[in-house]
């Protein structure tokens, strides 16, 4: 508590009643959370059992359990909660999932999931040629989360593309249930309507949580928002941690204005403004607070910082993009020459994953090391989790899940309807999809063809499990990628040959995995068996697990959305311009402010330097045009910033520089 300053001890101390933190960029946010449960736990005498805290990623998520941990030890921290939004949902679902009406070991969908349902569902009632699936997929996302059902969504489609979407919603439904399956958007929607519904329940989830903490609360969603508002009731014990400066996620459902609802539906509620900043200079600050006043603003807050006024920050124009690129490669190298700082002190942020690549070749030419953020990890990439859901059905062929993604991959003409007529069977038997295809009784519900091909792919999957326990594991399973036909299935699926084989060789190292897995563990205490093998494989998050251990001398590449969060001694935003950022789309909306937020996080992510750079010409659609320099660097102040490349030379400041650099070098070579 002694390290906490006194905006933050004043937000730790107080729970008398509903609180709101606004908590600027880089303010300790994080440890007013954790100290505040352990306040609650030792000076209020809550229980910790009886308390959650909730955020939007595992990550976030895990470094708040971390940090609780080393201050409350033993029994005092047993049963907290510390979860993201979903999780807690899913945890509620679990228990309720009888007055849900699912039975337990329910599968969830994940996005490919979902949108091969989808397809298949517009395949046969629209003859959608699969052009349209995403903006169908988002849009059933954006009426979940506003907590509209098909049937209201039905009722409120303004057209008719509206109204084609809204049935393809309610066949999407139907399915999903009949499969015992949720997608990502049901983790948080069902227990809103659970607890709308059933009074009683609500009653013993509001006993169980009697404290609430939510971070990121400007991320919030409609049913984000309704389920935090029943969870606390008429109790509203809670405080929520947001900073509607940095909501930059409007384009997935969230309110920045859920803030200002806190108001409304709590008039005692209290407000903190932690607005001392302990990461960045007092210049970057004063560039961000500058240009986030120009947004209309609902709580006014100005971050400030004890860490010196630091220098200008630097604005470069080049001539193209391709100049743009290389300047930011060369102003690494020489910083890191001239500074001996580390490539990991650098990060580069834009406005979208198209910027990165010129960047990259230029990184390469150069030999810098580079982490390239936000990119599909291994685990996520369609051709693994295919070949992942076929291991996981040799491990165990009750896995629903599993088993509908690739009863039709390769194609086996096994449709929709007979897998809602096989899933609604295996509701009533409470079976898995799997144990009941040889049940005499399915006869009655399904079928002719249907069925048969269901009884001949069970046959074939009953047969190579048996196979996998009896002779060489890994031989069989090549023996199987061969069987499906699965290489011939890629190349008609892939936009080229050199995809499909590049996929195909994804899987072969995915197979490479398990077998060093089986090999480092022979003729040890602990060999592992092929269920192990694969067992470990699906419990490993590669993405994170990657994240976690990749602290390697890089420099970071990443997006402005996947920065926030994140702080880096050196910043460089590229892009500076008119339609790129801020971006067209935006500008076309109007829907500045929130580009301007984002601009706000990237500006925010710099503790020491920060660089922005743009080019003069750019080339689109084949030919070269020349650009506008971006609105924010006018709404900048201008005493604060030093522009580079627009005519006025210094030959004293590039030669003194360039001297730098020189004797930077002959240092490094030993003189």
């Amino acid at each position: 508590m002694s390290r906490l300053n006194p905006r933050q001890r004043e937000a730790v101390h107080y729970v008398s009643g509903p609180l709101l933190v606004l908590a600027g960029a880089g303010s300790g946010k994080t440890s007013v959370i954790t100290s505040k449960i352990v306040y609650l736990v030792e000076q209020c005498g809550i229980k910790a059992r009886n308390i959650a805290a909730v955020t939007f990623t595992n990550k976030a998520a895990r470094e708040m359990k971390e940090r609780v941990s080393k201050m409350l030890k033993g029994p005092d921290a047993k049963g907290l909660t510390v979860s993201t939004f979903h999780n807690l949902g899913l945890t509620i679902i679990r228990e309720e999932h009888k007055v849900l009406g699912y039975k337990p070991g329910f599968s969830i969908f994940d996005s490919e999931d979902a949108k091969a349902l989808l397809r298949d569902l517009m395949l046969r009632d629209h003859a959608d040629s699969g052009e349209e699936i995403d903006a169908v997929q988002m849009q059933i996302s954006s009426w979940k989360n506003d907590m509209l059902s098909p049937q209201q969504a039905l009722s409120h489609a303004a057209d008719d593309r509206e109204q084609m979407i809204a049935l393809v919603y309610q066949e999407y439904s139907r399915y999903l249930k009949a499969y015992n399956a949720l997608d990502f958007d049901d983790l948080i929607l069902l227990p809103v309507l659970l607890f709308q519904h059933q009074p009683a329940v609500l009653e013993k989830w509001q006993n169980r949580i009697r404290y609430l903490l939510v971070d990121e609360y400007q991320d919030t969603n409609l049913a984000q928002y309704e389920l935090v508002k029943l969870l606390v009731g008429m109790r509203a014990q809670f405080t929520v941690v947001g900073d509607d400066d940095q909501s930059i996620y409007a384009w997935r459902g969230a309110r920045p204005e859920n803030l200002v609802r806190l108001n409304e539906d709590y008039p005692s509620l209290r407000l903190i403004k932690l607005e001392q900043n302990y990461r960045s200079t007092a210049r970057i600050l004063k560039v961000a607070n500058t240009l986030i006043a120009n947004n209309p603003h609902v709580y006014e807050k100005a971050l400030w910082s004890d860490l010196g006024y630091g220098d200008p920050i630097r604005i470069i124009r080049t001539r193209n993009e391709d100049a743009e690129a290389e300047r930011i490669a060369m102003e690494i190298l020489d910083q890191k020459l001239r500074h001996k700082t580390e490539f990991r002190d650098f990060a580069v942020l834009y406005r979208g994953n198209h910027q990165s690549r010129l960047l990259e070749m230029k990184f390469q030419a150069y030999q810098i090391p580079y982490r390239l953020s936000g990119g599909q990890s291994f685990f996520a990439r369609s051709e693994i989790k295919d070949a992942m859901a076929y291991l996981r059905l040799l491990v165990n062929a009750n896995d629903d899940a599993a088993l509908l993604r690739i009863i039709n991959v390769p194609r086996r003409e096994i449709g929709p309807s007979t897998l809602e007529k096989l899933g609604n069977y295996a509701m009533d038997r409470q079976g898995s999809l799997c144990a009941v295809i040889d049940e005499v009784g399915l006869e009655q519900h399904l079928a002719g063809k249907g069925l048969e091909k269901l009884r001949r792919f069970k046959q074939w999957l009953d047969t190579t499990t048996r196979r996998s326990r009896e002779e060489e594991p890994l031989r069989v399973i090549k023996q199987l990628f061969t069987d499906i036909e699965y290489e011939e299935w890629l190349h008609q699926n892939s936009n080229t040959p050199a995809q499909a084989e590049r996929r195909m060789k994804n899987v072969w190292y995915l197979i490479d995995s398990i077998e060093k897995m089986l090999d480092k563990d022979k003729g040890t205490q602990d060999e592992l068996s092929i269920e192990d093998a694969i067992s470990r494989l699906i419990l490993r998050d590669m993405l994170e697990q990657r994240e976690e251990e990749d602290d390697s001398d890089k420099v970071h590449m990443l997006t402005l959305h996947a920065s926030k969060g994140l702080e880096f001694p050196h910043v460089f935003i590229m892009g500076l311009e008119e339609e790129l950022l801020p971006h067209r789309a935006s500008i076309e909306e109007d829907n500045i402010e929130e580009e301007r937020r984002l601009m706000y996080v990237g500006i925010t992510r710099a503790r020491k330097t920060l660089a922005l750079t743009y080019a003069a010409t750019r080339k689109a659609y084949g030919e070269k045009l020349e650009t506008i320099p971006s609105r924010f660097i006018d709404e900048m102040p201008q005493d604060d910033l030093v522009f580079e490349g627009t005519g006025g030379k210094d030959p004293d400041l590039n030669r003194a520089k360039g001297q730098a650099t020189l004797s930077a070098l002959k240092d490094l070579m030993g003189g």
